[in-house]
């Protein structure tokens, strides 16, 4: 059965009782006589003792509960502190408490301002320029802007990872600014790995894409820079009709940033050390592969046209082991075409998403499981083959399910997830059939599975569960998060996965249809009285 209710390690019950007390006894003094009357540099108080670490699993848990103030937070921003995030408690960021973090928090090394758009620009200028040992700063949906990410570039040396995703005063020339100081005529952030910028503006014209490109010149370790026109600039930098004239501003021109890389203008092919690219369309997959041999992780959009142009330039990626595929047309591409693409990257694919496809072939699921040994997460949201026959014959269901339809175990699958969309009335009884067997033996041959999602499943999953549980092993020892939201499983299902071993701890119920309230209230009676670690959503 899931496991009982544990009781918590004795620092976690520590830090519950300061986060239960902290108002009323641990800042009480410091609230009320001291807050509002005086602007302490340093306070000397009683978290100045305590580790590190400790201090920011405190503000994470305060922060979490929604019992974070004002008055906690002056007191918990100590000298010793490593990583700090105000992501939990935006409103309490205001500029008082940036200028005490730059004051008081010189050797962090984290730091996660996501949404703490009260911090004035001047006040994100002095935390970049006040805290050079930073190697991850967050800066999504603040007021950053170009004197902000100028300061980060200049100051933050150490710099790996920073998110600007959502800054409505970000810019193009603020993006170049990150990269480059023109006053000092220097790259700046040399060691910048991960460059987030969801939901920048284009501006309508070719000034982002420029831009991305400046800063895939400019910054040498970059790995990952995430907005929605770099395979733009990755074509514009493959083309090499780079501009030659020199910005006034004093940024160097494209051609010139190429040349610092050791490649000339139509010369050498540029290839750049990028392992992460999103938002690619299936004609641009060769010129994407040339630029970036070494990428590892791919997001490919493919259109509805005939033929597998697409999954060829696929094969040809040496290093590809994380792939997201998604299907554009209204009809979506067959599962099937997956097949060789599968076939060719078996050694290394431990990543794979696919959305849109089409299961034509009421085997095709299995086949492409059987042929991914190392797979450690798979999502697929599939639909029903165009000319199906929902009024077919259907065939008998067996009392237990063959669970050696998979030839092998896949020993490190940790994470799979199945939707059909649009499934319900349409999906021929044949295929429901092979998935059920496909799902009866995947659960059964993944000993390590601890997160698994079957939504929308239009058919009877109550035997697939029968046979898994019956399975000597048993299997499903370590799953820890099931969802089975808008699936047809009956409370049978559900008294037998809370009889079994195991580490369940979450199960979704959501929209099952077979599923009562007078059966959730025995569940949540079960759960109560026995005492489980175990909660259950059903709507």
């Amino acid at each position: 059965m899931p496991r009982r209710k544990e009781v918590s390690a004795l620092g976690s019950l520590c830090l519950q009782s300061l986060a239960r007390h902290m108002q009323s006894v641990w800042v009480k003094d410091y609230s009320d006589n001291y807050l509002d009357e005086y602007q302490f540099r340093f306070v000397m108080g009683p978290f100045n003792d305590l580790a590190g670490s400790l201090v920011q699993d405190l503000i994470r848990l305060l922060g979490e509960s929604r019992r974070l103030t004002r008055a906690a937070l002056h007191l918990l921003l100590v000298p010793h502190l490593r990583e700090l995030s105000l992501r939990p408690c935006p409103s309490l960021a205001s500029n008082a408490i940036g200028q005490l973090i730059t004051l008081r928090c010189k050797g962090l090394s984290s730091l996660d301002l996501h949404g703490c758009s009260r911090l004035s620009a001047d006040v994100l200028v002095d935390l970049a320029e006040g805290l050079p040992l930073l190697t991850r700063l967050g800066l999504a949906e603040t007021q950053a802007n170009v004197q902000v990410l100028s300061a980060v570039g200049s100051c933050c040396r150490r710099l790996q990872e920073l998110n600007v995703s959502h800054c409505k005063k970000v810019s193009p020339r603020a993006l170049r600014h990150l990269a480059y100081d023109p006053l000092a005529q220097s790259l700046g952030c040399p060691v910048l790995r991960v460059l987030l910028a969801h939901g920048l503006e284009l501006g309508g014209d070719t000034g982002m894409v420029v831009t991305l490109a400046f800063l895939l010149l400019a910054l040498p370790r970059l790995e990952f820079l995430a907005h929605s026109a770099v395979p733009d600039a990755l074509h514009l930098l493959h083309g090499q009709q780079l501009d030659g004239e020199k910005d006034p501003e004093g940024f160097p021109s494209l051609e010139e940033l190429a040349r610092w890389r050791g490649t000339a203008a139509g010369d050498t092919l540029l290839t750049l050390p990028l392992r992460q690219v999103e938002e690619v369309e299936e004609p641009a997959l060769a010129t994407i592969r040339a630029v970036c041999p070494q990428a590892e992780e791919v997001g490919v959009w493919l259109g509805d046209g005939p033929g597998l142009a697409g999954i060829q330039e696929l094969l040809g990626w040496g290093r590809l082991a994380r792939l997201t595929l998604g299907c554009t047309g209204r009809v979506g591409r067959e599962l099937a075409e997956v097949l060789p693409l599968a076939q060719s990257l078996r050694p290394r694919l431990q990543t794979l998403a696919l959305h849109g496809f089409c299961c034509q072939d009421e085997l095709s699921l299995a086949t492409l499981l059987a042929n991914c040994p190392i797979l450690q997460c798979f999502t697929a949201e599939l639909h029903a083959p165009p000319d199906a026959d929902p009024n077919g014959d259907t065939p008998d269901e067996p009392s237990r399910w063959d669970t050696n339809l998979l030839p092998h175990t896949l020993p490190q699958l940790q994470s799979f997830s199945l939707t059909l969309a649009g499934t319900t009335g349409v999906f021929p009884a044949w295929h429901g059939l092979a998935l059920r067997a496909t799902l009866a033996s995947l659960l059964c041959h993944a000993p390590r599975l601890q997160t698994l999602s079957l939504i929308g499943i239009p058919f009877p999953l109550d035997s697939v569960f029968e046979t898994v549980l019956a399975t000597p092993g048993p299997p499903l020892l370590q799953l820890q998060e099931l969802s089975l939201a808008e699936s047809r499983v009956s409370s049978r299902t559900v008294q037998l996965l809370m009889a079994s071993e195991g580490h369940l701890h979450r199960l979704d119920l959501s929209h099952c249809r077979d599923i009562h309230r007078r059966d959730y209230d025995g569940f949540l009676q079960a759960v109560w009285k026995q005492q489980l670690d175990l909660d259950i959503t059903w709507a």
